[in-house]
């Protein structure tokens, strides 16, 4: 079977390339708030790809069932195919080879919107481990992990709750707590495994399906500079907090007023304003976290 073009997305190309088989091409853009960046940054898509590939690795090694089949490529992944289904009522306990239309995260520290969630009183203290009444920090360890579910396949994530991520997706409660036992079981495994090469995963996303008989399987990448958050464990003993994922990069945006002036449009249902390129002398920077952070995600070299 000739390889076939199916969609772009905001950092993949899919491709399918058998009956039941799909590539996916790992392009060099870069996207920070549902925004795809008009720069490509050198590399990147090949430390995604190679990153996902070891831990899909190390999945399997656990026994947990993924879509991954191989590389084909330093920036190309064969995976299983699966049904992308948006009308939500077809969804039930007894559909097969589906992708769940949710996104799983999974948070171990107090950083990014959490904490402004925990400001704003959307979150409380308690919801997240600590005491009523403490008032939680940036950089600080929650007493347990958050685990969280937003929409995938909706223009924007938007949070839900366990009973609607359950209903939306055709879960059961003990499918539902799979998932999440599997995400525990995972974090817990990557964070035993950068802490050796001096890094905090800090939080992180998952994504799942269901294959031809029901079994759960883990799909799309995790553990990368995209989906997860990491910091410099020394810089962190030291209360200094270096990002080391795409965190830099929204940090970037946020240093411009970038990102005040996109939510304000949102918020008025006003025209986005486009995202501007990177400036010439950040583009460098990111690659070299990208490169960076892939070999001591890995223990890999790069080249």
């Amino acid at each position: 079977m000739e390889k076939k073009f199916l969609k772009s997305g905001k950092v993949k190309e899919v491709y399918e390339v058998e009956e039941n088989m799909l590539e996916f091409k790992f392009t060099d853009q870069i996207s920070v708030f549902d925004k795809v960046i008009p720069t490509l940054v050198p590399h990147k898509g090949e430390t995604l790809c190679r990153t996902s590939a070891h831990w899909f690795t190390v999945a399997k090694s656990m026994g947990i069932h993924s879509h991954f089949e191989g590389l084909s490529g330093p920036n190309l992944m064969q995976v299983k195919k699966v049904d992308v289904i948006r009308d939500y009522a077809k969804l039930t306990p007894e559909t097969t080879n589906y992708l769940i239309p949710l996104e799983f995260i999974c948070r171990h520290y107090v950083a990014g919107s959490l904490l402004d969630r925990l400001k704003s009183g959307d979150v409380k203290p308690e919801d997240v481990g600590f005491p009523s009444g403490h008032t939680p920090k940036y950089g600080e360890k929650l007493p347990e992990p958050f685990f969280e579910t937003t929409t995938k396949l909706e223009e924007f994530d938007r949070k839900l709750t366990i009973e609607e991520g359950m209903e939306m997706a055709g879960l059961t409660k003990e499918e539902f707590q799979k998932i999440k036992d599997t995400v525990l079981k995972l974090d817990e495994k990557i964070g035993e495994e950068v802490r050796k090469r001096g890094l905090i995963h800090v939080d992180g996303k998952k994504e799942f399906a269901f294959d031809s008989e029901r079994n759960l399987m883990l799909i799309d990448t995790f553990g990368t500079a995209d989906e997860d958050r990491f910091w410099d464990a020394a810089s962190y003993e030291e209360g200094k907090f270096v990002e080391m994922s795409k965190e830099f990069v929204r940090q970037h945006y946020r240093s411009i007023s970038y990102l005040d002036v996109l939510e304000d449009a949102r918020k008025k249902g006003e025209e986005e304003p486009d995202i501007p390129a990177l400036p010439d002398d950040v583009t460098p920077k990111v690659s070299e976290l990208y490169i960076k952070l892939f070999e001591r995600l890995t223990g890999e070299k790069f080249r």
